[in-house]
């Protein structure tokens, strides 16, 4: 009938006066879900299985709610309480007496902490206070985890030489909730999780050491699990119970690792020390520069620069004995379209040339300190001369393009695009004229001089090794056509 409204007041009515039926919890989750509650939804999850820990149906239905995904997963394991969760009474004549045991501390805490606004109800039916025989004890009175010290905080009870962390009430007559810092490690950098994302097999990580695992494997680093879907999709949704848990009751510890973390992209950001270098092509200010990343010690500088919001990192050639060339260009990242292996396609493009003063390693690729580089400005006559100048080369080069045949010409603006127009004032850039760059770029050159003209402050010699170039190039092919020409008279 798809009358999911109905279903749910009829579904409320039974828990109304059945608070311990599953199949009232269960019809009311599934109302939901089609309603498109997702909170709500978890909420009815939790209670099926709370009375019901065998329910397969439930526990396949509980992780496909959207947002909370495998949420009770990570409770169950969290509190270790495989083997005593929901140990319940299910009589309906002695419900007073149904919660005096460990596991209604449990869900006691589990349901309260996070839906608050159901308190009542959970009192209605949880008369009786927790026990107190778990590892862990969990809060007497919800109240106390919000109102002692504040909002949000809560007590702690100072221990000189253990990580653990034990919540105390307002009259400190006993120990509420004990958190140990080791419930919550990253398996990966064995340091408290920052941003943790939880896997489809159930494993929980910190995002970034994630994200460098799947670089070299697209496989859950513990379980081996083909993790394809998450890589094409990069849909790293942060665990949201683990994070409210980590910080509501290691505070200290997590604002350690956010400042750890923080220094990590400070540094990172600075783009005169320490600057990514992807060693490859040779690269142009104002000309794009797509690549095909797949190496990770690539991935993982691609994305460092994306985290670190500069978006940028340096090109340039190998060089057999210093390894790397010394001058090389700065590219600033558009797009990154990632595939389903891990590799993705980096749109990037030339903005400023740069000088190589001292380079190093990080994390398997290249990083250098550099200073950027910017065109000595001319006055007076040199500038009218600077003018007739590059007025001159530019038509010598339109001219030269021009001449070429359609499909080479096809080729060139298919990844160079078209060429730039030619600049009132030549100076006006410091890294000279987009439409010169654009000329180096597809005019066919060894890199040996690329790398020359482009470590030239002097706008001057730049153009004047262009035209020295133009001039060479032209002649060859109109000895070539000439040449041609001739064959075909004589035949």
């Amino acid at each position: 009938m798809k009358n999911y409204e109905q279903a749910l007041q009829d579904a409320n009515a039974v828990c109304q006066n059945e608070p311990l039926l599953t199949k009232g919890h269960h019809v009311k989750a599934q109302a939901l879900s089609a309603l498109g509650r997702s909170k709500e939804v978890l909420k009815e999850f939790l209670y099926c299985l709370a009375l019901n820990p065998e329910c397969n149906s439930v526990k396949k239905e509980v992780q496909k709610v959207p947002l909370h995904e495998y949420c009770f997963l990570l409770c169950y394991d969290f509190f270790n309480i495989q083997d005593s969760f929901f140990l319940l009474d299910q009589n309906p004549s002695e419900k007073s007496d149904v919660f005096r045991n460990t596991s209604s501390s449990v869900l006691y805490f589990i349901l309260g902490l996070h839906f608050e606004e159901d308190k009542e109800v959970l009192e209605s039916i949880l008369p009786v206070a927790p026990s107190t025989g778990l590892k862990r004890q969990f809060p007497n009175d919800l109240e106390d985890v919000h109102d002692l010290n504040g909002p949000g905080k809560i007590p702690k009870k100072e221990v000189d030489s253990s990580p653990q962390r034990n919540m105390t009430s307002n009259t400190g007559e006993s120990p509420e909730l004990s958190i140990d810092v080791t419930d919550f490690e990253c398996a990966l950098c064995m340091r408290l999780l920052f941003e943790p994302v939880t896997t489809p097999c159930g494993h929980t990580f910190c995002l970034k050491c994630l994200e460098r695992c799947l670089d070299h494997a697209p496989h859950c680093p513990l379980c081996k699990e083909k993790l394809s879907e998450l890589l094409a999709s990069r849909n790293f949704n942060i665990t949201i119970l683990a994070e409210e848990l980590i910080f509501r009751y290691l505070s200290d510890e997590l604002s350690d690792r956010k400042r750890i973390y923080d220094e990590e992209m400070t540094e990172l950001s600075n783009l005169t020390r320490d600057v990514p270098i992807f060693v490859c092509a040779m690269a142009f200010p104002t000309v794009p520069c797509p690549l095909h990343v797949f190496e990770p010690r690539y991935r993982l500088m691609i994305r460092r620069c994306m985290e670190t919001g500069t978006k940028r990192f340096g090109m340039c050639l190998s060089a057999e004995h210093a390894g790397i060339s010394e001058y090389g260009c700065m590219l600033e990242i558009k797009d990154v379209r990632t595939f389903p292996d891990g590799s993705s396609v980096v749109d990037a493009i030339g903005i400023s040339r740069f000088r190589v003063l001292s380079h190093r390693h990080r994390d398997g690729y290249n990083t250098a300190d550099i200073e950027y580089l910017e065109d000595e400005k001319v006055e007076g006559p040199a500038y009218e001369e600077l003018t007739s100048l590059h007025d001159s080369v530019y038509q010598q080069s339109v001219s030269w393009f021009t001449s070429l045949q359609d499909h080479m010409k096809e080729q060139i603006l298919s990844h160079f695009g078209l060429m730039p127009d030619r600049e009132s004032e030549p100076q006006s850039n410091p890294s000279g004229p987009a439409w010169s760059w654009w000329i180096l770029a597809v005019l066919p050159l060894e890199r040996k001089a690329q790398l020359a003209i482009l470590g030239m402050i002097s706008l001057k010699e730049r153009l004047l090794a262009i035209r020295r170039i133009l001039v060479i190039i032209t002649r060859k092919m109109n000895s070539r056509q000439e040449l041609v020409n001739s064959r075909e008279r004589n035949n």
